[in-house]
């Protein structure tokens, strides 16, 4: 039977976001399709986060961790704590469209073998520049957003399959973690999207864009506030995808380009 909104969980990614609460909590009440459930997963907010939800969201379902543990690894608990067959995982520093939910949900009909899909994300304060519709995998190794930094010109308006969706706001099938298992957490955080991705990839499963459906992005919500302590994982968790996933054959192909693209 095709799903309907029931059938999703929205998880919210949240550490010291009371702010960004602000706003992606009203766009995900504002959807057009009714009956979802809504977490967040608070990684040891010091901020007035959990008062805010408390005193104004009582019905959204809190799971606070005691110690920050990362992105990846909310990420992960999130899924983990959804009973639904659909998930949507969402960072905090989001404001949906309010039909977002709907067409993803069309899209995601339409792709039986899709273990996700990806909607079209722009920039929350430039909303012409594209922040990214679906992620790619270059030859060199180092994954993308799709049209990231790009005047939105409708250049991206058609439905496409892509190499993975970002873990920013995306639609999941629950029965895909069954199959690919969950984030790998020791990423801690940045591509721990991508990775997930190819090994999703390497069963048989596609991930497609829904460009229809629109989310704006702040962006860096919470690794910005502190890219000394992160920045190092971006060239880090870059060479564990490759050396973790990629077959052999197409790694000793393509070897040469992404040593290359290592040493400059």
């Amino acid at each position: 039977m095709p799903a309907d909104a029931s059938d999703v969980t929205f998880v919210v990614l949240n550490h010291n976001g009371r702010h960004f609460l602000e706003v992606v909590l009203p766009s995900i009440g504002d959807q057009t399709v009714r009956g979802f459930s809504v977490k967040v997963i608070d990684d040891a907010s010091t901020d007035e986060s959990l008062a805010y939800l408390a005193e104004r969201w009582p019905d959204v379902h809190v799971i606070r961790s005691e110690r920050n543990l990362g992105i990846t690894a909310s990420m992960a608990r999130g899924v983990a704590s959804a009973s639904t067959p659909l998930v949507a995982l969402l960072n905090n520093d989001l404001e949906l469209d309010p039909r977002w939910l709907e067409e993803m949900l069309a899209g995601l009909e339409r792709h039986p073998q899709a273990a996700a899909v990806d909607c079209k994300m722009l920039s929350y304060h430039n909303r012409s520049q594209i922040d990214g519709v679906g992620d790619i995998l270059r030859r060199n190794g180092y994954p993308g957003r799709r049209g990231q930094g790009e005047r939105d010109a409708g250049q991206y308006d058609t439905p496409a399959e892509v190499f993975s969706v970002s873990g920013g706001a995306a639609l999941y099938r629950r029965e895909a973690f069954d199959l690919v298992g969950s984030y790998d957490t020791d990423f801690f955080a940045y591509y721990e999207d991508v990775d997930w991705g190819f090994r999703a990839r390497l069963k048989g499963l596609t991930a497609w864009t829904v460009p229809s459906a629109v989310a704006y992005h702040m962006g860096s919500a919470s690794t910005g506030r502190q890219p000394g302590r992160f920045g190092h994982l971006i060239v880090r968790n870059q060479i564990i995808v490759v050396l973790k996933n990629f077959p052999a054959a197409l790694l000793v192909r393509c070897l040469p380009r992404m040593l290359f693209f290592q040493v400059k």
